[in-house]
């Protein structure tokens, strides 16, 4: 298993790499980068591939959090729906908004070819399944991703899907050709091991504990170092944990749960039959894909809570024999949790919190393609003067509303599951 990282079934079958050292005594840098996740990593790498010299520093090991404990799913958009950008930003705006994250899709794929990341990339597509029978729903989202924003999408009938998802509990999906899947603790350890074979300096088990921003020269101070920079970046997501006071209330940190099953064999053939990673049209959605050792990775379940239930794989095989009946019996191997970084908005937040320091979060459960998207952003801007990040100027900085807006957050949460228990 990868040392230091939460058991789980990536840090099992990740590709072992010695620990990076903690920092210690005073070095300088360019950029100083907060946070080893993708977001991190992607500044990072965006960075060194300009010629830029920068030093990230991780509390843990890198890709310790969301990173390297999620789906695995890289397909482009944004946590917060489509017609929700449109509405915030106008047609023309959201349209670029989109199409940066399909460059990013793009650009993660070139990454892979490129620094020969063995992250076991399955170029299937994506299907997303109505839970509902509403034919109509599905064309209309059909439709509205094709004039808006340019994406041809396919719509699947029931009888075709259910060739390849064997369950009732679907009426119909659209799959979209654009999205693949992977195994997102060996990418984003590939892209650590990028940025360094690009001069960029990785120090884990290095918490910050302060930061001067003021002036030109920043100063980030660990239990054992300090970084001098021309500018840091903070990518600390989910586990920000009050390091910057501002940036921290602005973003929500929310638990979702993911687990794998023992390996199925020819039994997978009687639930899924085929490469694609699947979600519902559920506000509260199951999100899964088959493994090529013919496991199943299943996750699904938001809360505020940051403890994991006591019950968890019980708790995720209940919702996949749920969809899945002739299942019963399968075993689940390993499960886990973990936090994602949630804005008001659901968009990413990127940009300056003052001069030369700057934020890269928010990616709100949605942050393999996003998260390369806002790190090359974030490095173009400090690199060559790039002005896009501000086409999420709109989605600031909101103040979420401290622990009165976890509980709410967890009211608006339940209110949608009872209606989606309602629509079903």
């Amino acid at each position: 298993m990868a040392a230091g990282h939460i058991d789980s079934y990536y840090a099992r079958t990740a590709t072992p790499v010695p620990p990076r050292p903690v920092l210690r005594g005073d070095i300088e840098t360019e950029v100083c980068v907060v946070g080893g996740g993708l977001a991190g990593l992607s500044t990072a790498l965006g960075l060194a591939e300009r010629g830029r010299s920068v030093v990230l520093l991780e509390a843990r090991r890198v890709a310790w959090g969301a990173s390297g404990r999620n789906g695995g799913f890289v397909s482009p958009g944004f946590a917060c729906g489509p017609e929700s950008v449109v509405k915030r930003v106008g047609r023309d705006r959201a349209r670029e908004l989109y199409e940066l994250t399909r460059e990013a899709v793009r650009l993660v794929r070139r990454r892979i070819d490129q620094y020969e990341i063995p992250c076991a990339p399955v170029d299937s597509g994506a299907l997303k399944a109505w839970w509902t029978n509403d034919p109509a729903a599905v064309r209309r989202e059909r439709d509205y991703m094709g004039e808006t924003f340019g994406v041809e999408l396919e719509i699947w009938p029931r009888e075709r899907l259910r060739e390849v998802l064997i369950t009732r509990r679907y009426h119909g999906a659209l799959y979209n050709p654009e999205a693949f899947h992977f195994h997102p603790l060996n990418y984003a350890l590939g892209v650590a091991a990028a940025v360094e074979s690009r001069g960029g300096r990785l120090f884990e088990m290095s918490a910050v504990t302060e930061t001067e921003l003021d002036g030109p020269t920043k100063i980030v101070s660990t239990a054992e170092g300090r970084v001098r920079a021309r500018a840091v970046v903070f990518a600390c997501g989910g586990y920000i944990n009050g390091l910057h006071r501002r940036l921290s209330a602005a973003i929500q940190p929310i638990a979702t749960y993911v687990m794998v099953t023992e390996p199925l064999g020819e039994r997978l053939q009687t639930a899924i039959r085929g490469p694609y990673s699947a979600i519902d049209s559920r506000f509260d959605f199951d999100y899964y894909r088959p493994l090529a050792d013919t496991r199943i990775l299943w996750g699904g379940g938001i809360t505020v809570r940051r403890s994991e239930p006591r019950r968890l794989a019980r708790l995720l095989l209940r919702r996949l024999l749920e969809v899945y009946p002739q299942l019963e019996g399968v075993r689940v191997e390993t499960a886990w949790a973990g936090l994602m970084g949630y804005p008001t908005h659901a968009m990413p937040q990127i940009g300056e919190v003052s001069s030369g320091a700057w934020y890269c979060m928010g990616f709100g459960g949605h942050g393999m393609a996003t998260t390369t998207m806002a790190g090359e952003r974030v490095a173009a801007a400090i690199a060559e003067g790039d002005d896009r990040y501000r086409l999420f100027a709109p989605f600031g900085l909101s103040w979420t509303g401290g622990p009165a807006g976890l509980a709410a957050v967890q009211l608006v949460y339940w209110s949608y599951r009872f209606r989606d228990w309602l629509k079903r």
